[in-house]
């Protein structure tokens, strides 16, 4: 028996340590790939392969990013564009689940809406930037409610269909015991549908920062996406690129927060 214990034992650590060793190897794996790419973008910029007006390289993208620390704009821009994805986030998750809520609240309301909801979600939302602007002017709200425009419908779809998914016989035991609508959602529907709320809050984030690009395309003199419009303007590819680097780990970062706190919502459900 004793024999037996050792080697199941023997034979969990062994997959533990081959399972920590393919998890280096990827990692590492992708480390290389990532620095290969930098220094075959570099030679290819040093030895002409590639013009460096056009492609730039990370050599010049890291001084631009240099000079723009020192300075303290690059800190400026990162911030702007930062704030305004996380308040864009916060409305767009407020108003999505309240009315998505309503709509689980009033079946005639949801036939009532649908429709609509579908229409607007399949809206370029890019379309409706000039509108914006006409009716707010250029600055933080336009860029806000271009962030919100962007995710805040499909939020709600998607929020309020895992709230029918909900199984109906527990939904059922609840009227039975003599449990309200609102008992039904607070004790059935939100508990059960926390996994496609936080899946939800997961493409949101990343919504809601692409409508903020979109919105300081346009609208803006500050920002990451204002960056990108004026390094074009102005033929600085290294602040473009730069700007979409920093984009990127702003997003990795955005969904590693996500990441965390879903793992702390579901240890408490």
């Amino acid at each position: 028996m004793k024999n037996k214990k050792r080697q199941e034992l023997s034979a969990q650590e062994l997959y533990l340590k081959k399972h920590r060793q393919h998890k280096r190897v990827v990692s590492f794996s992708r480390l290389f790939v990532f620095l290969f790419f930098l220094l075959v973008w570099e030679l290819a910029s040093d030895f002409g392969f590639i013009d460096s007006f056009f492609f730039s390289s990370p050599s010049l993208v890291m001084q631009c990013a240099y000079r723009m620390m020192l300075d303290g704009s690059l800190f400026v821009h990162i911030g702007v564009t930062l704030l305004e994805t996380l308040i864009s986030f916060l409305l767009v998750f407020l108003l999505g689940i309240t009315t998505a809520m309503l709509l689980w609240y009033s079946d005639k309301l949801s036939e009532i809406l649908e429709p609509y909801l579908v229409i607007l979600n399949s809206l370029p939302k890019s379309a409706l930037a000039p509108l914006l602007i006409v009716w707010l002017g250029t600055g933080i709200k336009t860029i806000i409610v271009a962030g919100i425009s962007v995710a805040v419908f499909g939020s709600i779809i998607s929020l309020y269909t895992g709230f029918h998914e909900v199984d109906k016989n527990k939904l059922t035991l609840i009227r039975t015991l003599g449990g309200n609508k609102r008992d039904s959602f607070m004790k059935v529907v939100l508990p059960s549908s926390i996994p496609t709320v936080i899946s939800t809050i997961k493409v949101n984030i990343g919504l809601a920062l692409v409508g903020v690009i979109i919105g300081e395309f346009l609208a803006a003199r500050q920002g990451l996406g204002y960056l990108i419009i004026y390094g074009s303007q102005v033929f600085q590819l290294h602040m473009v690129i730069m700007s979409i680097v920093l984009l990127c780990i702003i997003a990795l970062g955005l969904y590693q927060g996500i990441q965390l706190l879903e793992r702390k919502v579901t240890k408490w459900f």
